[in-house]
């Protein structure tokens, strides 16, 4: 792969190739790794959220995980099973000038990789999977609530090998946290080499016919809820990590409450360094964004978060939710600005890092530093061209500026000359 920047923090790293995201949590005790890969299909929102709950909620102890969150992400955008085509039938074979060659290539080396133990593809499926029909909906041709293999068992004495063994662990333990009755899991059995011929160019086929075990998850697009598919892919992700012993830690209990809290947690996004915005609760658009004409740098904290510039506007995603619009105003952008301001919260004076948010009870005054002018957007000060030394409360700001819908959160930007600086958020509790 070409391009890749590694960021390191001890045992977790992202690597941003060109085209995948590989997020990677590792320990030095061992090179049993599980692959977990959501996204494939862009209309298929269990998988994806759920692969990015697991890359920023859970701590890896012992052994490793990798995680590609977004393996489709022009398609997750658009909401679409695959805008160039179904991806999961170009494993076998595809066109030079295919679009998605070069990410079908990238998630093959992945998969290849030696240290590499065994492969989990997420999927949203039709209907709840019975083995003797029941209707529409509960039927054999249903994928929905399965956990889908290619074969009963790869070659004798392969580690993870036996993959109807490893599946009926899985289905088994799922059923016993059931929300419903019949949200109950099945395995199913393509049997690929003999019986399904598009099964035989998805990723999965790939996967075993290069002795790497391999399984698909599928929850059903009949359950209500988001929050329900991603309950059920995590609790089978965790099922294929005890199997394998790797032990973790998460930051929250795992049902459909507090899954339901963290899928509405949309984290921020930051732009050049220098511009910070709180996606939670934002409004649908932002007008006068201060940045470049051009090669601007957008770092999300979400692993899902992408931007789609159109027609001069950039529309901000987290998965397949348009989250808001940002209307630019283009600047020069300042090389030379403070790393942080001093700022006076409720009487208390304290330092603010650059690009970052504080809360405020009362009232806040901005200090002033010389060669710097200070901006309060949404408060009119139609005397002054420096808003720094001024005593501000909540009253003396105009809602339509606010960047939240619940008029609380509001943008303090810094100027030297003609040229953007930097900027601050302060939120009134």
């Amino acid at each position: 792969m070409k391009h890749i920047l590694t960021l390191c923090f001890l045992s977790f790293s992202i690597l941003f190739a060109s085209n995948v995201q590989l997020i990677k949590k590792e320990n030095p005790d061992s090179n049993t790794t599980l692959l977990v890969i959501g996204g494939i299909h862009g209309n298929e929102p269990g998988g994806y959220f759920t692969a990015s709950i697991l890359s920023q909620h859970y701590n890896i102890t012992s052994k490793n995980l990798w995680i590609v969150p977004n393996l489709n992400r022009d398609s997750i955008l658009q909401n679409e099973r695959g805008i160039y085509g179904d991806m999961n039938r170009k494993f076998l074979s595809i066109k030079n000038n295919d679009p998605d060659k070069t990410i079908v290539d990238e998630i093959k080396k992945i998969i290849l990789e030696p240290k590499v133990s065994l492969v989990v593809n997420l999927h949203d499926g039709h209907g709840f999977y019975r083995k003797k029909n029941q209707g529409s909906i509960f039927n054999p041709n249903a994928w929905g609530q399965t956990c889908v293999i290619d074969q009963c068992q790869l070659k004798q004495n392969q580690i993870f090998g036996n993959l109807n063994d490893i599946a009926l662990n899985v289905k088994n333990n799922i059923n016993q946290r059931l929300l419903a009755k019949h949200h109950k899991f099945d395995v199913k059995n393509t049997q690929t080499k003999y019986d399904d011929e598009q099964m035989q160019l998805s990723l999965t086929y790939f996967a075993v016919t290069h002795n790497k075990p391999a399984f698909a998850i599928e929850t059903s697009k009949n359950l209500s809820s988001l929050s329900q598919k991603v309950f059920y892919q995590l609790l089978a992700i965790e099922e294929y990590m005890k199997i394998m012993g790797i032990t973790y830690k998460r930051d929250f209990t795992l049902n459909e409450k507090e899954l339901a809290k963290i899928l509405k947690n949309y984290g921020t996004l930051t732009i050049n360094h220098n511009f910070l915005l709180d996606l939670n609760n934002i409004k649908k658009i932002l007008r006068f964004i201060p940045i470049k004409s051009a090669s601007n740098d957008f770092k999300f904290s979400h692993s899902l978060g992408k931007i789609k510039e159109s027609k001069g506007v950039y529309k901000v995603y987290i998965g397949n939710k348009l989250i808001t619009k940002l209307k630019p105003q283009y600047f020069k952008i300042s090389s030379n600005c403070p790393e942080s301001f001093i700022v006076e919260v409720d009487g208390k004076q304290i330092p603010i890092e650059k690009a970052s948010k504080f809360f405020v009870h009362d009232d806040f005054k901005v200090l002033g530093i010389k060669g710097y002018r200070v901006n309060i957007i949404g408060y009119s000060s139609p005397h002054k061209t420096d808003e720094s030394g001024l005593v501000i409360r909540k009253k003396d700001m105009n809602k339509l500026y606010s960047i939240d819908k619940n008029g609380s959160i509001y943008r303090i930007e810094f100027y030297k000359e003609d040229k953007f600086c930097t900027m601050l958020l302060v939120q009134f509790k």
